[in-house]
């Protein structure tokens, strides 16, 4: 049964209007980035830039996001009138910008946002006191993006929700995109932040100044892009407290790095978390196993032709198609994974291959999870439009990391698993 009438008819029209990733992405970049200078700062959050060097020579961007305050906690009254609402900012209309930029380019203001490379967080006051926390864990976090858009600047404000929503410091990785740099760079980026994370060997530089981070397809840099000496390192943190975190591309990207650690030997995650995550390779409606890519392929913003696009622009061969590392969903063996969360979106072309992976991982692991999250939208983590989802998925997210009470909560329409207003969620595997 369709979600509420009237989004569904504006998914459908800009699902129809926007071309196709493949044509599109250079443009969707300058979209994102353009959106992410009107993010408002977090003050809540204290916002670092550091750098993980590669064994290639390159060093890839990172944004520490530290917690300031308890979540829900009053931010003092000298800063109460710079802080947002929470929400992350919006990037559902990246999807279509595309089609119109470079008509509207030339008109939008571009208002130059502190949010990006603060170290505090705080517009223009850094030395305003805080409460101070102690983190609960760290999220080493791996954005989505079909591998080629996306990046640390347009999820900088969904980050620092997460961190103070969490209690977590968050890593948001900055790993290189395709086309240009095609499978498996972007995983072996990903794996060696993770590497370095676990050992103690992160290492920080420039933190306190401003780090403009463009995408890192436009250059290789050698050193920090900030000049900065690398002079202290991110201490190792409990490996318990770790979580890799991923959305969309990134999704697939934590689960590969889980994959490629229980083979490789050198650390071992202990939980994970997917967010509508990739983990297939065949998108074509004819041949692909899953349903969801033929009923969710065309009119919710994401299109299955857009997910073939992806896939073709990320591959270096035919023969990743079925490297695990490339698609979790065709690896043999699944044993030995972490303690997993999988977040399915109903009216995602994913939806049933996520579902499919959380049962596969759930026959050889304990501890595996997956909801369904009703009336979801791929992408909906960065969709200001989106509150409701977004807060059911921390709701979830807390109860999987912390244990918190998970109570049923209404949804926001009709769908064919729930009654209106029923369930904002449905569980999966039936765990709870």
């Amino acid at each position: 049964m369709p979600i509420n009438e009237a989004l569904f008819a504006a998914m459908k029209a800009a699902s129809y209007i926007k071309p196709n990733a493949g044509k599109s992405y250079k443009l969707q970049r300058v979209a994102e980035e353009l959106i992410a200078k009107q993010a408002p700062a977090n003050p809540k959050c204290r916002v670092e830039d550091a750098f993980a060097p590669m064994a290639d020579g390159y060093a890839v961007p990172l944004r520490v996001f530290t917690p300031l305050v308890a979540y829900g906690a009053p931010l003092p009254e000298a800063l109460e009138e710079s802080s947002d609402s929470g929400a992350p900012v919006a990037s559902a209309i990246s999807a279509i910008l595309p089609a119109v930029l470079p008509k509207v380019l030339p008109k939008i203001p571009i208002k130059e946002s502190t949010s990006s490379g603060n170290a505090d967080g705080i517009s223009g006051n850094a030395n305003t006191e805080l409460p101070s926390v102690t983190p609960r864990g760290t999220i080493l976090f791996f954005h989505g993006g079909g591998w080629t858009t996306g990046g640390i600047n347009l999820y900088t404000q969904a980050c620092a929700h997460m961190a103070v929503r969490l209690q977590r410091r968050v890593i948001s990785v900055e790993y290189r995109l395709a086309p240009e740099y095609r499978f498996p760079t972007a995983v072996e980026d990903c794996y060696e932040v993770a590497r370095q994370l676990f050992a103690g060997e992160l290492p920080i530089s420039g933190v306190g100044g401003s780090v403009d981070v463009d995408h890192p397809q436009s250059a290789a840099p050698t050193a920090p892009a900030g000049g900065g000496d690398i002079s202290a390192t991110i201490p190792a943190p409990d490996p318990d407290s770790i979580v890799l975190f991923g959305d969309s591309a990134g999704g697939n990207l934590a689960a590969a790095v889980s994959l490629m650690a229980r083979d490789r030997g050198e650390f071992m995650p202990r939980t994970q978390m997917l967010l509508y995550p990739v983990v297939g390779n065949d998108y074509n409606p004819e041949t692909s196993p899953f349903e969801s890519v033929r009923t969710n392929g065309t009119d919710y913003i994401l299109t299955a032709q857009d997910m073939a696009d992806y896939i073709d622009m990320y591959r270096s061969s035919v023969a990743d198609l079925t490297n695990p590392y490339f698609a979790p969903l065709t690896a043999h063996d699944l044993s030995n994974q972490p303690r997993t969360l999988v977040l399915s979106a109903e009216y995602c072309p994913l939806r049933d291959e996520d579902e499919a992976y959380a049962r596969r991982l759930q026959l050889v692991n304990d501890n595996v999870s997956c909801y369904r999250i009703h009336d979801g939208i791929h992408g909906y983590l960065l969709n200001t439009s989106a509150v409701g989802l977004v807060s059911t998925t921390y709701r979830i997210i807390e109860h999987f990391l912390d244990d918190t009470p998970l109570e049923p909560a209404p949804g926001t329409g009709t769908t064919a698993n729930a009654p209106e207003g029923g369930d904002a969620w449905q569980d999966v595997l039936g765990t709870d």
